[in-house]
């Protein structure tokens, strides 16, 4: 049985969910990080000159990093909604965390979002960190992105990081997933209508379902670093994770695949409140601390 803490993560949704005026971004972005608890012994930092923030445990190894990507569908989501989970993540790792903003849809569509990832990526290896010292991770949007960046990087000429921790990954744009059926009446918010409409935002009246740089197992997934994919058993997105995992597994690529029963989209967001959650950031620390090498 799902914890009662957890079931903040379903009302979130199912709030989401219920008509309401547009809100404002950032007022979207506070209802998001009110789920979260407020980590100890971390500190954020102003990157000057870029929309993102370092993230610093008190204690972590300063030369390895965990990129991350937040979601929201492309339209919302921010820095500011995501930094106390991944704050969590970072300690959990003993890493130091970049968390950024990037360009959202409808007013910047499909590639900008990758391409500003993969500036980011390049601005790191910059700074003289190495590309076997990062790790990608998102959540959702994020998700996908931790494996699209990648290959975006490495179409540019780009080394590829050490890794990727996609949770809750949207990868398939098409909606197609047998869980859209399955868990229909279990996801408090996401149905096949709803995704493929966030798709035509995102993609534009141009863009392609199928571009690699939007669903990456379209793409050549071989030589890519350990990916470690994180799902809810109750998500209709749950497909989007077993398709992800399968595509990299048949290329060649060090998959795990865990899937959390009962849980929503994007359960980690309780990360410091729920027991799943804080059970699902602390695999992938110890995980992202194997791949780093700590």
């Amino acid at each position: 049985m799902a914890s009662k803490e957890s079931e903040a993560v379903r009302r979130h949704w199912e709030s989401a969910r219920e008509p309401r005026d547009q809100l404002e971004r950032s007022q979207a972005d506070h209802r998001w990080a009110e789920l979260t608890a407020e980590p100890d012994d971390v500190d954020y930092l102003a990157v000057p000159g870029r929309p993102a923030l370092w993230i610093a445990p008190h204690g972590a190894a300063t030369d390895r990093v965990l990129l991350c990507l937040h979601g929201g569908g492309y339209i919302s989501g921010s820095r500011y909604s995501h930094r106390k989970m991944f704050a969590h993540l970072a300690k959990a790792v003993g890493a130091r965390a970049l968390v950024i903003d990037y360009s959202l849809a409808p007013e910047r569509i499909h590639p900008v979002q990758v391409d500003e990832a993969v500036d980011t990526y390049r601005w790191l290896l910059d700074q003289g960190i190495a590309p076997e010292h990062i790790v990608f991770t998102g959540d959702s949007a994020g998700g996908g992105m931790s494996i699209t960046t990648q290959l975006r990087a490495r179409a540019a000429g780009l080394p590829l990081p050490a890794g990727a921790l996609p949770f809750s990954p949207w990868i398939d744009f098409e909606a197609g997933g047998s869980t859209y059926d399955s868990n229909r009446d279990k996801d408090a918010f996401f149905h096949r209508d709803l995704v493929r409409g966030l798709a035509r935002i995102f993609l534009g009246p141009d863009g392609s379902a199928r571009d690699p740089f939007v669903n990456p197992t379209y793409g050549d997934l071989t030589g890519l670093g350990p990916i470690y994919v994180q799902a809810g058993g109750d998500e209709v997105l749950l497909d989007d994770a077993r398709v992800l995992a399968e595509a990299a597994e048949q290329a060649g690529v060090d998959v795990r695949l865990d899937v959390f029963p009962q849980m929503q989209h994007t359960f980690q967001m309780a990360a410091g409140r729920a027991p799943e959650a804080d059970d699902a950031i602390a695999r992938m620390g110890q995980w992202g601390r194997k791949v780093l090498g700590l």
